[in-house]
């Protein structure tokens, strides 16, 4: 039996391309989302954003960046002024969590929380255990209530564990290319800028070393002539650490700022997919991992998020025929956005009714015909 808990299904209306009719959506271990431009796989990678700034207590920063939240609801507060998300994680048994939100506009641009709910039923409960967290704050209770309620504490713990991930910024400013704090080490973040300081945390550890070597191992494989990083502390100071590193057979070493954009990002995946157990998210989702990688690289991937997936969820939003070709038809999730409504719908395939098809073409092929759906 699996004790995991999984998101097997989000509930989101009002948020950006997701009107106020709302969308169910289910998920399983690996869901790669396709769909043309503006079709809403941004949007759903940042309503998980929108997430990660909620249970760190930031809510209304992500609104201020986002431009309040007319920019966040579904045209704006005069069409759509309230948002609803429910978020519904389940074990193989049957036990699950809920996590309920209803947030509304309100003066100086701000959301605010009319209704949030944390839930749980075990296997040997006739009721769930609701927690009420009231209304009227801008920021998330469950964060508070977390303390010494239980439910709540587990709720935001599994909330935590979705994380989102964008490897886009490879410019001479990005944090990945420039010196870091060697101790903000613990997970790799939501933009790799700490990758330098977390490989090297990986290979200080005997428990952890045959990961980093894994890793090393894949990036030999799309890279050619990378040996290994030279992962020390700076001279200048011991507190920051950089990502140098060393190409097959020399001892000279190179800097961060050597190395291509594709070669970057796609060291920043395979630390990211091959990490240990321990420290990889629940939920890891991943927006548009294709930029800038060799086809050799894509496969590289796709099997690096199939392994990742024995012990997390991965969502992949992606443009990349050559890409979907890695996965099952069942593992595609289509958006669309509809023309009489302007909203985003999301349907997974049905590979038995695509069996006949996929005898004779692939999915990428089938995508390019439109018989999937997905296409301008």
């Amino acid at each position: 039996m699996n004790d995991q808990y999984k998101l097997r299904r989000l509930f989101i209306k009002g948020f950006k391309s997701f009107d106020s009719a709302g969308q169910n959506i289910e998920f399983g271990d690996i869901n790669v989302c396709i769909g043309p431009n503006a079709a809403g796989k941004s949007n759903l990678v940042s309503f998980f954003r929108m997430l990660n700034f909620m249970t760190t207590g930031t809510l209304q920063q992500f609104i201020g960046e986002q431009g309040y939240s007319d920019s966040i609801l579904h045209f704006g507060s005069a069409i759509t002024p309230v948002m609803e998300a429910e978020l519904f994680f389940a074990r193989d048994d049957g036990e699950y969590n809920k996590y309920e939100i209803t947030l509304v506009h309100a003066s100086g641009g701000k959301l605010i929380f009319t209704r949030e709910i944390a839930c749980w039923s075990g296997t040997t409960r006739d009721n769930p255990l609701i927690v009420d967290l009231k209304s009227g704050h801008d920021e998330s209770a469950l964060i508070q209530d977390a303390d010494t309620g239980p439910t709540s504490r587990f709720v935001l713990d599994l909330l935590r564990k979705c994380q989102v991930f964008q490897f886009h910024d490879t410019s001479s400013t990005a944090k990945i290319r420039n010196p870091g704090y060697i101790n903000d080490n613990r997970y790799l973040r939501g933009n790799a800028g700490n990758l330098a300081a977390f490989l090297y945390a990986m290979n200080a550890k005997e428990e952890t070393r045959p990961y980093y070597k894994r890793i090393l191992q894949h990036i030999r494989e799309v890279i050619p002539g990378f040996g290994d990083f030279e992962l020390q502390p700076t001279a200048l100071n011991s507190e920051y650490i950089k990502l140098d590193w060393m190409e097959k057979g020399s001892s000279y070493r190179f800097g961060p700022h050597q190395l291509s954009d594709g070669s970057l990002r796609f060291m920043a995946m395979t630390a990211l997919m091959l990490q240990p157990p321990q420290t990889l998210p629940g939920l890891i989702i991943l927006d548009e991992p294709e930029l800038g990688l060799h086809p050799a690289a894509l496969s590289s991937l796709a099997g690096m998020v199939k392994n990742a997936a024995r012990k997390s969820q991965i969502i992949l939003a992606t443009q990349s025929p050559r890409l979907v070709d890695e996965f099952e038809a069942a593992e595609i999730m289509v958006l669309e956005r509809q023309e009489q409504t302007r909203a985003t719908q999301v349907h997974r395939l049905d590979e038995s009714s695509l069996k006949n098809w996929l005898e004779r073409y692939t999915l990428s092929e089938l995508w390019e015909k439109n018989v999937l759906g997905g296409k301008p």
